[in-house]
Order: C-alpha cells, then structure tokens, then sequence
C-alpha cells in the first residue's frame, strides 16, 4: 500500500501503534463495544473485516481439519531443545497461514499456545498441555516456540503467540472458583519466573488469564495482568480472557453481583479481548458506559492493543509486502513439516531404565517379537488435537523395522459379550434398527467387543463387527458408531459396577444407568432414574468373556524372543481439562498385564505412552528396560522403533520429578513449592526417577569445569564451561544440565536449581566444549525485606551432568552481591512479606494486595532479622474481624514465645480494615517476632515504632 491514502491507519510507512490508535479513533461508540469481544465485527465502511481471537494451537493446529500433530507439549517438555522448539513454532506459523486464507473471519492468526502453567503437581488434569515444573525450562521452550510461531522478519507477525494461563493454574478442581495461595517468593521466583522468558525473550505479543483466583482475586483482575506483564515485561500486544470467564466472575466466583462491574473492572485491570457469550458481554459493557463504572478511553486502551497487533499480522496491507501472505497450500501437512514431527517425536523419548543394556534390541539377530498392549496398535490425539493426517502405531513401526521377521500383536484386553441377566440373551447391533444396540434373541449369537479398562472403573467397549466404540452421545440410546473417545464429554466411557453373583451395573459417562427397555427385547438406553430404580428394569447385565486378553498376550510373549509391552493413557479419560487424576498409577489392569507378560518372558520391555508422569513401582523393579514418551502425534510409531532398535540414541529428559506415589505430595491446593517440599526444588524425599533424568545409549564423561564471575550486581553473568566426552561407539545426543546450590543465604534456598542447559550432539569418540552464561539475575531471589530482587552475597556451587540427581563436575565460587539488610518494621510491613508461616493462607484485602488468614483453628507468621533501632514501644495492625472477631497475639522468639501484646480484633465482616494497636512488652530485640492469630480475625499489615 503506497503513502497515499485516505486516512493514517492505511499508510504501511508508519508504525502499527500509530495505525492503530487512528483507525480505533474512528469507530464509533458502539462498533467499539462490539469489537471487544472474540469475534470481532467487519467494519465495512473502514475497511475492517471480520476477525476471530483465538485459535488453539498446543502442538499443531487443533479442530480446523488435518494438520501436522507434534509430541504432546509435556513430551516437546522431554526434548530440552528450545531450537526444535523455534522450528515447531514455525511450522505452527505456516499451517495457521495457510487455514487463514481459507477463512480469515473464523481461522484467526492469533493462537492460543504454549501453555507456561508451572506443574508443580502432577495430579493435574491438564499436565500434557505444559512443559513441565521448572521455571528455567519451561521459559527457553515456550520462547522456542513463540518465536517459531511468530516468525523472524523485523515488521511482520506470521502468527502471535497467546501464552496460557497466567497465573496459577495448576488444578482442574474447582478452577472457576478456586483460588491458590501464592506468597511472594514463590510468585516471583517460580510461577512468574516461568512466563517472563517468552514476553522478554520470545517477544510474545499476547496473553489469557486463568480461571482461577490467586490470593482471593481472579486472575482476570490481577494487578500483574498491567503492573508485571504489560508495564515490567514491555508486553506491547493484548490480553484476552479464557472462555467464558468474564462472566464467569459473577456466574463462579461470585465476586460481583453483576456483569456490568466484571467487564468494567476486568476492562480496567488489563483484559483487551472478552472471550464470553457476546450478547451478554457487550450489553455489559454498555451498561457500564452509561453508570461511569468505564469510559470510552478504556475500551481505546483495549482496542488499540488488540488492532495493533492486527496491523503487525499485515491484514492492513498488501500481499507484496506481507511476507506470510499466500502461504502456499502445500505448507499444510507438507512433508519436511512429518519429518520435523518424526524428529521432535525422536527427540522426547526418554530412556527410564535399561538395566544389562537390554535397550537397543538387534534387529538383525532377532527373528521374534511380541507387541503387546493397550497402546500398542493405537496412535490417541488429545482434546487440543488437530485432526491427524496418517498415524504410525508402534506395531507398524515395529512391524516395518522387522521386515520378514515374526511379529505377534496382543491387545492384553478381553474380549466379552454381554447378556441381559434377566433373559440371558446375548446382545447385538440390530441392522433393522440403525446401530443401537438390542437383544439378539433366541439362537442368535451376541455382538462381541474389546473391552478396554482405563481404571478407577472406566472402561470403553470396541465392537469388533464394524470397529466403533460403545457410545451414549445422544444421552439417550446406546450404538456402536463412534469412531474414538473424544469430546468434552467423554460420552464413549462407561462405568461396568460389579453386583452380587457376578452381575454387572452399567453406568455412562456422567452415571446414569443404563437399561434394557421394552423388558429387554428393545434397544439399550439412557435411564433417567438412578439406581436401584433402574436395575429393576432390566438395568442388570452378565459379561460373557469370549477371549481372555492376558491369556493371549502370555502365549504370545512365550512364543517370541522379546516382548514389548505398551501402557500409559487415554488422553481424554480420567484426567483432562476439568478432571483431575485420581492416582499416579498406571490402571491396575496394566500392571496386572506387564508382570504375566514378564513372567512369561524374562526379555519383557515397557514403553509408556502418557500425558504425565507415572508411579512406576512395580515396572521399575523387575523390568529390565522402561521407556516413555507423550502421546507424541502422526509419528509415534517410527520415533520409538528408531529407538527401541537403536537407530536413534535416546537423549530426552524429564521436565518432571516422577515422585513413587502421592503420599510424597502435599494436597492439591498447596502452591506453596516451599513449604511444601514440591518438585526437585525443594523435594527432600526419594522420587522414583529424578527431575532431568533421562539415558542414552552412549556413554559421556564431563570435564575441565571452569566458573568466571562476570556479576556487577543484577547485571553481567556467570560464564561456565566444562568439556563433553562421547565414549561409546555410536552417534548420541547428551543434554548437559547447569545447576547452582547457594550456601550462606539469608533465606531458605533451593536445594539445587536449573540455570543453564543445552542439548549437544556427540560423534562417538568426541568431546565438545559447551559453554553456557547464567545471567546474573537467575541467581537472584525475590527479597521480601524490600520488595526486590537481590544477588546475594554469598557461595555459590555450579554442578553439571545428566541429570538433577547426576552431578558429573562442579565448583565453587563466592560471589560479592548483597547483603540484605535487617527488617525496618517501623515501616507498614505487608504480612504476607513473612519469613516464615503455619496454619495460614493468603486471601484479598480490598483495601489493595492480599492479607493473611487462617485454616484452621490458629496459625501463625513469622519475621527474622530484625532492626530494632527504631524502637519496639508500639505495634500497629491494619486488620479486619470478620464475623466473630478475634485475637492476634504477638510473640517474641517463637511460636510458643514470650507474649508482648495481645490485640483485639472486633467483629467487622469480611473487609471492613480498621486500624487496632497495642503497647509492647517484653520484646527481646535477639529474637524473631511472631504473629499468631485466632478467630476470624484476617491482617494485611503492620508496623512497630
């Protein structure tokens, strides 16, 4: 487009703000309230088209048709390679073009990945969608990708990266509700430190929030959406709301009674883009408008973000000058585009065990193979899936790297037929009656099906007539026609409940009975009553087992020379978005199947095939060789043949501590990575396999390390460099991995933390100098005496090698930082700046920030450190009583120490703050002071003079 033109916001020579801010200067009031939403409106008189926010994208384009399918993100977690991270991105980029300029008003170019929640617990439901629990990782991954995504030319975006979900985001339970306790080190240090790479880095243009509040204010409200991420992190694009949220303020948290405050404040607080019911947000949005509550410059702060970022997509201007304009048709599922899943799918197995070198199998000596499983003749997409364009299941991997040779296939699952227990008549699909399923009458034999046992009583049953799976998607008759679990609701799962003398109780997805009608010579359907009631007609089965799965896959692992076991996961059953897991473990169906298998077999290997990690107990004491990988795309089959018969050296890592069971995990809602010793951070137990833990086929030694100190406070670096050795004899990737232990902090330090990797390449026999610079800022902490971040002065330990737990070379140097200085109370002090706590958690002050309160009967908090220059004669609380009122004890020494004051907090309700103060006694100016509280009494803050 020439400079010649009609308005600013059509000249290409000037900057995409200016462009913005005039075009946006243009739309009336009401095209401006309209285009706040998701989609937003052509505005036809200025040349604006029809536009659409938000496209997911976690690992390849997702429900827009076929398109090229990556390793689940938990698995690209698994690869430590923030340059096929960057190569992924891009062809993301390229596929999102080319489903643009099919349908611009609906395929948007904005998309909703890479998901950056930090996973400090691995019970959560939505675990494949991230990168794993460390902070370090997951920022040089995800900024891989955003880059990848939006391209390397200087103007233009070729896609914009939305990251998910800020902040806090690490449940499934309650999220629209919830809200997770968050002190400041663990939000500064962790679940910050996470996103900050991919806006400062990765250049990330913009951001959704989460469903969940953080210190008792959604996240959709959060101070940091503008003061951290807009103003500190320089994101210059736009924030949008995760579905349905905005709403979802009045509707889930309750927060406000109304909608027209939720979009006002939302508005305010940052949100640019409201993902939600239009009608209702926009009527919103007006009512708002008319009471003062939000001003039309608001909604041009808003919309100036969000066209901005449309003007650097280049929809404004000419295919000439737009470089990812007329992306060519062949870029969608290309070939190089398989190629780069097939290595990114290599790249994330991770070898778990490999005792006698039992991994990699010869495929030239061996003449049989078992491929048994559940997973061994199936390639699962998640909900955040495209639609795959070809699918290579393990047993075709295996099949073709054992041309000619003897390959055997066993599910491991029973094959039944089902009887009406009240008739004893088997049941069928009736082709006189669509594909329902109906009593077969007398003399005619029943349908049978692969009966799958996901566990904790889910099951899915596969009609082994015409392939499909068991179905209630109409929510009211039963048929075999669908052709995988899939939905939001997973409508293919059943519940098969045991009853006395062996009968069975069929449930759906969501439990409702289902019966027999017409006194079981009908159609199976959906009950409406729940049940005793509905057993009683006809709702009460008998399984027939036609084929005994663990049977067949004894006979086939005795009959090879090795047997390959395939478990893991459905991604779509017990455990996805809105479900959390009920356990670490595999299904015990599983477990019960790997040790027939072994038994049989002594030459017995196990690939796991999940979305999160697993407690492996049992596999990993008597497998020989264990290996995993994510449900990991169009390729999974190639990748881990090339693995298994070592054409490929393993050399993926965990991003995951793999913890021996979930008794070694604090309760769900415990954010608290500290306090509650979680990930290999502060984790002080024994895990099954550690935090980048991962081995190889080659053999690596690390030598010569060498610390320079090139620190000048907050500024500058650590470089660190040390030699690699490859001694075995084949080709194999190493992923080198920094880590620093600090002694003679002020505070309790991680007991060892990722600051540097790298993943190499090794020819056999040689070694590599990698060097890697730590800046100086990731060795800082949050310093909660003074609101900052702090390098302190202090020893810090630099260990390289395989593996959090496999330290191969380290040393030592003191760095001449900080020393932070003793507590000045006699400033207001903000009570959730504590050094220590107990029986408390955060929650919201509506005087701003959060306060502290109890959960349980009495807690306490606790400062250390103390200048006591100032004087010790007074303390002032800023406190609210709740409903009963209460007491706040102040202490000196302990949580059993002297007291110095007692402070009575009236009955106020929840957020009427009052000043309260006390004279102080007995104060020892040697020891902390502690604030113990009781009641309903909640602090925000406090001052000693």
């Amino acid at each position: 487009m020439t400079n010649q033109t009609r308005y600013p916001y059509e000249n290409s020579a000037l900057p995409a703000h200016e462009r913005a801010v005039d075009l946006v200067s243009r739309f009336t009031l009401e095209e401006k309230v309209e285009s706040m939403v998701q989609y937003q409106p052509a505005i036809d008189r200025l040349g604006v088209k029809a536009y659409k926010h938000g496209t997911e994208a976690a690992h390849g384009m997702a429900w827009l048709g076929e398109a090229t399918t990556f390793p689940q993100p938990i698995g690209l977690g698994c690869t430590w390679n923030p340059e096929i991270m960057k190569e992924i991105g891009s062809v993301i980029g390229d596929e999102a073009r080319v489903y643009y300029q099919r349908n611009p008003a609906i395929n948007g170019l904005t998309l909703w990945a890479p998901t950056v929640d930090m996973e400090r617990d691995p019970r959560w439901g939505r675990t494949e969608e991230a990168y794993g629990e460390d902070p370090k990782l997951t920022g040089e991954l995800t900024a891989g990708l955003v880059q990848g995504i939006q391209g390397d030319h200087p103007k233009y975006f070729k896609a914009v990266a939305t990251l998910k979900h800020f902040i806090g985001n690490n449940n499934e339970i309650n999220r629209g509700s919830c809200s997770a306790s968050i002190d400041p080190r663990n939000m500064k240090e962790y679940y910050q430190a996470a996103f900050k790479p991919a806006f400062v880095k990765g250049g990330a243009h913009s951001m959704m929030t989460s469903y969940n509040s953080v210190n008792g204010t959604p996240t959709i409200l959060h101070d940091d959406v503008n003061k951290v991420v807009k103003e500190e992190w320089g994101m210059n694009g736009f924030i949008v709301s995760d579905a349905g949220d905005l709403l979802g303020i009045v509707n889930d948290h309750h927060y406000y009674d109304n909608y027209k405050e939720a979009v006002a404040h939302s508005i305010k607080a940052g949100i640019d883009s409201i993902t939600d019911d239009k009608d209702k947000s926009c009527a919103a949005i007006r009512e708002a408008l008319a009471e003062g509550l939000l001003a039309e410059s608001d909604l041009d702060v808003a919309l100036i973000n969000t066209f901005r970022v449309r003007f650097l997509l280049g929809e404004f201007d000419t295919d000439e000058e737009v470089p990812y304009a007329n992306t060519p048709e062949s870029k969608l599922c290309a070939p190089e585009h398989a190629e780069l899943s097939l290595r990114a799918a290599r790249e994330s197995i991770v070898l778990l065990k490999n005792e006698n070198n039992a991994l990699p199998l010869n495929k030239e000596k061996l003449g049989s193979v078992a491929v048994i499983g559940p997973l061994a003749d199936i390639v699962y997409r998640d909900w955040y899936s495209g639609s795959l364009p070809y699918k290579v299941t393990p047993l075709q991997g295996i099949t073709s790297k054992l041309e000619g040779k003897n390959v055997t296939y066993s599910s491991g699952n029973d094959r039944i037929v089902l009887q009406s227990a009240a008739s004893g008549e088997e049941l069928r699909i009736a082709a006189d009656n669509g594909n329902r399923l109906q009593a077969a009458g007398k003399g005619i034999a029943g349908d049978t099906f692969e009966l799958a046992d996901w566990g904790w009583g889910s099951y899915t049953l596969q009609s082994i007539r015409n392939g499909k799976l068991l179905t209630s998607a109409d929510d009211a008759n039963i048929a075999a026609n669908a052709d995988e679990a899939f939905g939001w609701f997973v409508k293919e799962v059943f519940k098969l409940d045991e009853q006395e003398g062996g009968q069975l109780a069929i449930r759906t997805w969501n439990g409702k009975p289902v019966v027999a009608s017409e006194g079981g010579a009908g159609s199976l359907v959906v009950s409406e009553e729940d049940g005793e009631g509905a057993n009683k007609q006809s709702g009460l089965f008998a399984k027939k087992v036609v084929s005994d799965g663990i049977a067949e896959a004894v006979a086939a692992a005795k009959s090879a020379e090795t047997a390959i076991v395939f478990v893991g996961n459905n991604p779509l059953i017990n455990g996805k978005e809105e479900i959390d897991r009920p356990s670490l473990d595999l299904a015990a169906s599983q477990n019960e199947l790997i040790s027939a298998v072994h038994a049989a077999n002594p030459n017995t290997i196990v690939v796991v095939i999940g979305s999160y990690p697993f407690a492996l107990n049992e596999v990993n004491g008597s497998i020989p060789a264990v290996v995993y990988l994510s449900h990991a795309g169009q390729e999974l089959g190639n990748a881990v043949a090339d693995v298994l018969f070592g054409d490929y050296s393993p050399a993926g890592r965990l991003n995951m501590t793999w913890y021996k069971s979930e008794e070694q995990l604090t309760d769900l809602m415990d954010y608290d990575i500290r306090k509650g010793k979680r990930t290999y951070l502060y984790f002080d137990g024994e895990p099954l396999y550690p935090f980048g833990h991962g081995l190889s086929y080659g053999r690596f030694s690390y030598s010569g390390l060498e610390i320079a100190d090139r620190t000048q406070g907050l500024n500058g670096e650590v470089q660190v460099q040390l030699r690699v050795t490859n001694h075995s004899s084949m080709k194999a990737d190493e992923v080198v991995q920094l880590y620093v232990r600090v002694q003679g902090s002020r505070v309790e330090r991680p007991l060892k933390k990722l600051v540097g990797f790298t993943r190499i390449a090794l020819q056999p026999g040689e070694t590599k100098l990698v060097q890697l610079a730590v800046p100086a800022e990731e060795l800082a902490i949050w310093d909660v005496t003074r609101d900052v971040f702090c390098l302190e002065t202090a020893e810090y330990t630099f260990m390289a090698g395989g593996s959090s737990a496999d330290v191969k070379a380290e040393a030592s140097i003191a760095i001449a930082g900080e020393i932070i200085p003793a507590r000045n109370l006699s400033l207001q002090t903000r009570a959730d700046n504590y050094d220590e706590y107990a029986g408390v958690y955060l929650d919201e002050s509506k005087e701003g920030g959060s306060c502290i309160r109890l959960s349980g009967e009495t807690g306490w908090i606790a400062f250390k450190d103390i200048d006591w220059s100032n004087g010790a004669a007074n303390i002032e609380v800023r406190a609210a009583g709740g409903e009963a009122g209460g007491v706040i004890t102040v202490r000196s020494g302990g949580e059993s120490g002297a007291v110095a004051a007692i402070l009575e907090v009236r009955a106020s309700g929840e957020q009427a703050w009052s000043t309260v103060s006390a004279k102080l006694d007995g104060v020892d100016a040697s020891k902390d002071l502690y604030l113990e509280l009781s009641g309903s009494v909640k602090l925000s803050s406090f001052r000693i003079h």
